[in-house]
């Protein structure tokens, strides 16, 4: 048993000592590590016989000890510090949050997933209603007006084209293609829904699917407005989306039947007799023997070739059974804007849809139906923009090589340009018309009225809907340049004539024809003299 004893002791003894060493080993090794350093010198520890002996390393750890309290001190105030400014914010940010979102007749608080998702759908239905929707915004100038691109299964036809897009082109773009098809097949979801058929109804196809007009609001979302065949002869289906920057929102699901919806076309006219009589052609094809719902009212200004163009009027009456028209004589200088006031209040049946064209423009049936869908009185007056035709003389190098008329009307950058300066061509219900003020009657001759109309329809709460159409045409015609204009006049007037004339490339290829013509002539002697 004192053996087992004495065994036991010496073990712990000689595990205290090592103890010891490990301790006095990781002491040494702590003030090494800590030791500080000066920028240009480090600091020696004391030596065992030096003067300090053993009470300089005391002295030494009490001072990094109180160092590194103090440090440990200042970093656990910095933290609490940033902690309470991070709580501050935070609470700022969630005020100013809740804020915002009563201002915007949300208000959103801590709420259950339920409430928030109510308030986001209200959101979005706050979208809809801010955006030019259910009614017209006043704006400020003709500039300010959003327009409309129009689009097919097969093509997008846009205003900003720039000089690397065209007028009429495939969205290649995948987001815009992928935002089309989206839309076409969500309306197509609505109207094969059972809630808005019966069981044995057809189901819609995206081969009902008419045409589309859409517009982007950069603060608040994007407007679709598709039509589709109905069930009947003269009957479409229109839907109205919209995209509040987020999921895409049934607004609108309407029926819309147009059999009855007649057209009044308002033609001012002076002179000009040979236009009048190509334009009749198109009339009597598109007007008479396809649509079978329009009125003609021709209001001309003084008696010079009159009788040529009653002729007109009276050939195509017989031929084609035609009564529905009116023919207006005027006295006086001719004023485009008189004239389709004049033509407007001389109907005198119910509110008539009214069409104001000129004698240099085409249009198909097509057209007549899109004038129709995109007015509504009271609510909408419509402002296409039409397709302006390049000089067909330079366009087809010479007067032979000049193909007929229909295969001129193509829609592509060589051909011709959204004339997205103009606006005379509109339609809109004759009561409309008449609550907005008319024309101005002081502005004489050509141009100043059609704007001035505009910009009044802008400052009303009409929704006006601008949007290039592929069913109207400017044709060409030459463009004269009087003598008796000012020097800055005439070189307004030249340059408005060069850009009806042809394309950029089209005028830089007439330009440069010497130089063409010169490097043609080296390269037929290259070849001559290769041949010798």
């Amino acid at each position: 048993m004192m053996m087992v004893r004495r065994g036991l002791l010496a073990w712990i003894s000689r595990v205290v000592v090592l103890l010891v060493l490990l301790c006095c080993a990781i002491s040494v090794l702590y003030m090494l590590a800590c030791t500080p350093k000066g920028d240009e010198e480090q600091l020696a520890l004391p030596r065992a016989n030096s003067p300090t002996g053993k009470e300089g390393y005391q002295a030494v750890l009490q001072e990094w000890e109180e160092q590194h309290r103090n440090y440990v001190s200042s970093l656990k105030r910095q933290i609490a510090q940033l902690k309470e400014e991070l709580q501050e914010r935070s609470e700022q940010l969630r005020n100013g949050q809740y804020q915002a979102s009563d201002a915007a007749g949300l208000g959103l608080d801590r709420s259950p997933p339920e409430k928030t998702q109510a308030d986001l759908l209200a959101f979005l239905h706050s979208q809809v209603d801010k955006a030019e929707v259910h009614a017209g915004v006043k704006l400020a100038t003709e500039y300010a007006a959003v327009p409309f691109d129009s689009f097919t299964l097969q093509k997008v036809y846009q205003l900003e084209t720039g000089l690397t897009r065209h007028p009429e082109e495939k969205p290649v773009r995948k987001d815009k293609r992928d935002e089309l098809v989206e839309a076409i097949e969500s309306a197509l979801e609505t109207l094969n829904s059972p809630a808005e058929n019966s069981p044995n109804h057809r189901p819609y196809t995206a081969s009902d699917f008419i045409e589309g007009i859409y517009r982007t609001e950069r603060d608040k979302g994007t407007l679709y407005e598709l039509t589709f065949k109905g069930d009947h002869k003269h009957e479409f289906k229109r839907l109205v989306l919209f995209r509040p920057f987020g999921p895409i929102m049934k607004v609108k699901n309407e029926k819309l039947n147009m059999a009855n919806t007649l057209i009044n076309v308002i033609v001012p006219l002076a002179k000009r007799v040979d236009k009048f009589r190509q334009f009749m052609q198109n009339f009597r094809e598109m007007c008479i023997e396809r649509d079978g719902r329009v009125h003609l009212t021709v209001v001309y200004f003084g008696k010079e070739e009159i009788n040529e163009v009653k002729g007109i009027l009276e050939n195509t009456s017989k031929a084609a059974n035609f009564r529905n028209f009116t023919f207006i004589q005027l006295n006086g200088e001719f004023s485009r804007g008189k004239g389709l006031d004049i033509g407007a209040r001389f109907w005198k049946g119910s509110n008539v849809l009214l069409f104001f064209c000129d004698v240099d423009i085409y249009f198909t049936s097509e057209f007549l139906n899109t004038c129709r869908l995109n007015t509504q009185p009271g609510k909408k007056v419509f402002y296409p923009v039409l397709f302006s035709q390049y000089n067909p003389g330079i366009i087809y190098g010479h007067h032979d090589a000049v193909p007929p008329l229909e295969q001129q009307l193509v829609i592509k950058k060589e051909t011709g340009f959204w004339r997205d300066f103009g606006f005379g061509m509109t339609c809109q219900y004759r009561s409309d018309f008449i609550n907005i003020g008319g024309f101005d009657l002081d502005i004489k001759g050509w141009g100043g009225e059609d704007v001035h109309l505009y910009r009044k329809y802008l400052h009303s709460n009409l929704i006006v809907v601008r949007t290039p159409v592929r069913g109207l045409f400017h044709l060409w015609h030459e463009k004269r340049c009087m003598d008796e204009l000012t020097p800055e006049q005439y070189k307004m007037c030249m340059q408005s004539k060069a850009m009806n004339e042809a394309s950029h490339g089209q005028l830089g290829m007439l330009v440069f024809r010497h130089e063409i013509e010169a490097h043609l002539r080296k390269q037929k002697q290259k070849t001559s003299s290769k041949k010798t």
